[in-house]
């Protein structure tokens, strides 16, 4: 598609507050006339959007938030498109690009992605150092990917001994696939390995704890949750989980 346009940011706003957000993302926002995004993300950026023309929607819009985003980018606006934590880590970058393909919109000069914290990072960092060595991010969500690929995914991280992020590990109508996945994990490692569980990183109702794989689903995980699971390398005193890198061996 041939067309006068401005630009469209897609802005990783990071996994909580205002403090957060890199600069490169406060000034992607900043520099905005339009700012789409899911409506829970867009509260959570309101003193930035004061000003700006906002189109937010629920949960399930994502195609519409992203053709939106482009159709005002194409109207020669500049448009800031979030999402939480990282724009390219389970967020709006590779629909938006996926979409401006199939419009031929010349994407290179139109389109910036704009990097931000993922949420597992800050998970991490509020536990200790987890992440000290190789590891892997799965989401449990079966929305868009058939479990039978997800399982596949779990078993050779668990096989693998690489830590594990999970992502979407758990909904209201969604309970068994965090069990499938301990069972997995289980397979491979001690019941003991530490296991952190992080619910609104850096939010106000943050909060986070430190158990093992054998325990961890008396805990509460839901949809705002991050779950990592240590490898055959990581240990917890119980105030720091840290996953050792050999420096001290």
């Amino acid at each position: 598609m041939k067309a006068k346009y401005g630009k469209l940011f897609v802005v990783g706003i990071g996994p909580g507050s205002l403090d957060e957000m890199t600069h490169h993302a406060r000034k992607a926002i900043k520099s905005a006339d339009v700012i789409v995004g899911y409506s829970a993300y867009i509260d959570l950026i309101a003193p930035l959007c004061s000003g700006k023309v906002v189109i937010a929607s629920g949960m399930g819009g994502e195609v519409e938030r992203c053709e939106a985003a482009l159709r005002e980018a194409l109207l020669g606006r500049t448009v800031a498109l979030i999402s939480s934590g990282d724009a390219g880590i389970y967020g709006m970058a590779g629909l938006v690009l996926e979409i401006a393909q199939a419009k031929n919109v010349e994407f290179p000069d139109a389109i910036e992605i704009v990097p931000g914290v993922p949420a597992f990072v800050a998970a991490a960092a509020l536990v200790g150092a987890p992440l000290m060595n190789d590891f892997a991010s799965i989401s449990l969500s079966d929305l868009l990917n058939a479990w039978e690929k997800i399982e596949k995914r779990i078993d050779a991280a668990a096989s693998g001994d690489f830590v594990a992020c999970l992502y979407n590990p758990r909904s209201t109508n969604r309970v068994q696939q965090l069990e499938k996945a301990r069972e997995i994990f289980l397979k491979h490692r001690s019941p003991q390995t530490p296991v952190a569980i992080v619910r609104n990183a850096f939010r106000d109702d943050q909060k986070k704890v430190i158990t093992t794989l054998d325990a961890m689903l008396s805990q509460e995980i839901d949809m705002l949750s991050i779950v990592i699971i240590g490898n055959s390398e990581t240990e917890s005193d119980g105030r720091w989980i840290v996953t050792r890198r050999g420096y001290l061996q």
